[in-house]
């Protein structure tokens, strides 16, 4: 029996939406953390993932995250980049600092942002205090959100966020710190008086990246989730549809 160092869990679901011997780009579903951690060391997406791809993944081993290459909260759906090989690994790896890595996120937020589309530039820094958490001040690592309003309805938007850097929490502090939180949010909005919501109404919904043995770009989707539906038409929006180029 092969030992690995993250230990496979069958119960973690996840839909593939782009799979080859390279590279897999997978929907992690919400209330599913990415990677093994304190209170979640069987109950990651990575759990889910080496029941399928525990021999590759790990021989990228620890150095390489075990394949992941990027991460999303806990609260959050969507599209996440796994490799399957070293060579993968790095090739990508250098694209997201290269920021050649293109995402789309699709988010509820709270007002009628104004204005109806701009570009965030904000510092941001990790601090540690009873849990993790990213603060915009001056002096911390260039962080950079672009937005535009889809549609806006009783006070409520859907958004489209375009992250060109990749901090934590990144959209959340930002579109927090301009005043229209994203509904659900537990951290960056503790003051506001949000409508009450099944969850963090953010969905990791496009990405594109260019695949490290063809060359070709790949342009990954992912419809707006199953659990968000209600939310959304509740509010009086429509569900978005069609993807732009990220």
């Amino acid at each position: 029996m092969i030992h690995y160092s993250v230990e496979p869990n069958d119960a973690i679901s996840y839909e593939l939406r782009h799979a080859d011997e390279h590279v897999l780009v997978v929907e992690k579903p919400p209330h599913v953390v990415t990677q093994p951690g304190k209170k979640h060391e069987k109950t990651s997406l990575l759990n889910g993932l080496f029941v399928s791809y525990g021999n590759p993944l790990q021989n990228l081993g620890e150095s390489r995250g075990w394949g992941l290459l990027h991460r999303l909260d806990k609260e959050t759906s969507g599209l996440v980049i796994v490799a399957l090989r070293n060579k993968a690994y790095d090739h990508l790896l250098q694209q997201f600092k290269n920021r050649q890595v293109k995402k789309i996120y699709w988010a509820l937020v709270a007002g009628v942002p104004k204005p109806s589309q701009a570009v965030i530039q904000k510092p941001i820094v990790e601090v540690v205090s009873t849990r993790k958490k990213a603060v915009i001040k001056r002096g911390g690592k260039p962080s950079i959100t672009a937005y535009r309003t889809l549609q806006s309805v009783n006070g409520v938007s859907l958004i489209e966020a375009r992250p060109k850097t990749g901090r934590l929490h990144q959209i959340r502090v930002h579109m927090a710190d301009v005043g229209y939180p994203v509904l659900g949010e537990s951290i960056y909005a503790e003051k506001a008086d949000l409508p009450q919501v099944v969850r963090l109404c953010l969905h990791a919904a496009a990405l594109s990246f260019i695949h490290p043995e063809t060359g070709h770009r790949v342009n990954v989707q992912s419809s707006w989730p199953r659990d968000l539906l209600k939310t959304i038409k509740r509010f009086g929006l429509s569900e978005p549809t069609g993807f732009p180029n990220p």
